[in-house]
């Protein structure tokens, strides 16, 4: 299989002035979303990414709620500053007490209260990456970006971000400031952004491209079969993708992958991984994991190399929709691409 790269010889590329890993770490499921947790095992996969070369670790406010990024918070008291670039992100409303969300929430004064409350759960001066988590409706994107510029002129963030924000909205953001990254999911079963402007207007305008949920919520590896693999706490038991009926017809994509990944001698995951780096240097997936072997497993991705076939093969079992199922639950999905 899929062989994992040497200690500290990652490959790198760039998004805006940020120099990062080709593969980032998306930390999400250590604190949130994905069944138990447990923070030892956690910590040591952040430990094993950085041996492997990685750098670049993304979170958010709403992971946990907190949680995550005070998860990051330990572990980054052990490391030196330079070593990483942290990504986090803003947009919600949460309660402090319940940890509850009643929606989005862009205002400025949001903006600079998480800023500076997601600074000091991570202890850190600066947030390498910053972006409004999903775009809210009821506050110009050019407030938004403004705001964002002050707290980067405070010294707080680097750059920031735009996560599933439309063309139009990305193009309105960059003519206020410079937009280093836009985060949005892409994977061979959500090919979105190829046809929606969305990819294309971060080329036009030299934004780079971060995919989230790039293995499909795991589900592009082949290790869920059924709805039952999940632990009964597991968000994507409400994903429209991972019910029974639509799960049952999914099964099929996770096949092909399979079948290809084994005549390249790598892993599902590596295949679906090494598609992704295949589509343009501007791009670095952020896969996430709780777990050392999956990492292990992803990372050795980027020794993975396809052919010019096997990405036309891949383009032809996978065309636009080849997914049954929306993205999100409809709550969720009115929220993207705004």
């Amino acid at each position: 299989m899929g062989n994992l790269p040497p200690t500290n010889t990652m490959q790198s590329r760039t998004l805006g002035e940020l120099t990062v890993s080709a593969l980032g770490l998306g930390c999400m499921g250590m604190s949130y979303a994905y069944g138990p947790t447990d923070e030892g095992e956690a910590l040591n996969v952040l430990r094993r990414y950085l041996e492997l070369g990685g750098n670049f670790l993304d979170t958010a406010e709403i992971y946990g709620p907190y949680e995550n990024e005070k998860l990051l918070g330990r572990f980054l008291k052990d490391v030196p500053r330079e070593k990483v670039i942290i990504a986090s992100k803003f947009g919600f409303r949460i309660d402090p007490k319940s940890k509850s969300v009643s929606g989005v929430d862009s205002s400025p004064k949001n903006i600079r209260k998480v800023c500076d409350e997601s600074l000091k759960r991570l202890g850190i001066e600066t947030i390498d990456l910053f972006y409004q988590h999903r775009v809210d409706p009821d506050v110009p994107i050019e407030e938004v970006v403004q705001t964002l510029a002050g707290v980067i002129a405070a010294g707080k963030v680097r750059a920031i971000g735009l996560s599933e924000a439309s063309a139009e909205t990305i193009r309105r953001a960059a003519k206020v400031h410079r937009i280093t990254a836009v985060q949005t999911e892409y994977s061979l079963w959500s090919r979105e952004v190829e046809n929606n402007g969305v990819l294309e207007t971060c080329r036009d305008l030299g934004i780079g491209f971060v995919p989230y949920s790039p293995l499909g919520r795991g589900f592009l590896t082949g290790t869920i079969q059924k709805s039952s693999d999940l632990d009964p706490t597991d968000w994507r038991l409400t994903n429209p993708r991972f019910q029974d009926e639509a799960m049952a017809y999914n099964l099929r994509l996770a096949a092909y992958i399979k079948e290809l990944a084994a005549k390249n001698g790598c892993t599902p995951a590596q295949l679906v991984l090494a598609w992704l780096l295949a589509q343009g240097h501007d791009i670095v997936p952020i896969p996430g994991t709780k777990r050392l072997k999956y990492l292990e497993d992803n990372m050795g991705a980027v020794g993975v190399h396809l052919t010019v076939g096997d990405l036309a093969e891949l383009d032809r079992l996978f065309p636009q929709n080849a997914a049954t199922g929306d993205r999100y639950p409809a709550a969720m999905s009115a929220l993207l691409n705004k």
